[in-house]
């Protein structure tokens, strides 16, 4: 399904948006950035550099973090794809965002939301990180305010509560 805009057909992919399935209509040289923001109005996920060396417009694409800002809208036909605005739950904040607000990890707020996905996807895949991998997952986001150091700890404390709230989660048991 496709309608001529300004010289160009416009595209419609089908893709999970922090966990609802939705589709999305654009133009068909637009950045993931650009649809995320401009056409389903999820201005979580920033716009810096547009040249990937910032990671502000981190988004995590299939359980990865990718630069959104690289990656080309049409590509992200049949993925799923978390911004920042998924982390919550309702109202009750991730672990990640309730740490760097008690940290005082964020400053003026604008890597925060590469910084927490990028550190939920190192999470998901290593829920005990060293002081190190937690500095080199994070190694690609540009924070001019806060010197990482609350930021690093942010993480680490969100950690030891992500995998509290795992131990105390009961224990299934399937019958056969």
């Amino acid at each position: 399904m496709t309608a001529p805009m300004n010289g160009f057909d416009r595209v419609m992919i089908r893709l999970s948006v922090n966990g609802e399935e939705t589709e999305v209509a654009f133009d068909p040289y637009k950045t993931l950035l650009e649809v995320l923001r401009e056409d389903l109005q999820l201005t979580g996920t920033k716009h810096g550099c547009e040249l990937g060396e910032c990671g502000a417009c981190t988004v995590i694409l299939d359980g990865d973090p990718q630069l959104s800002c690289l990656l080309l809208g049409v590509a992200c036909h049949g993925r799923s794809i978390q911004t920042v605005e998924g982390l919550a739950t309702g109202a009750r904040l991730h672990p990640l965002q309730a740490a760097f607000a008690d940290c005082g990890a964020a400053q003026c707020g604008y890597c925060t939301p590469g910084m927490l996905l990028t550190a939920a996807a190192l999470l998901a895949r290593n829920p005990e990180p060293t002081r190190d991998q937690i500095r080199e997952a994070l190694s690609g986001i540009i924070c001019r305010c806060t010197g990482y150091q609350q930021i690093f700890d942010a993480v680490e404390t969100a950690a030891v509560i992500m995998r509290d709230r795992q131990a105390a989660q009961p224990v299934s048991s399937e019958r056969s």
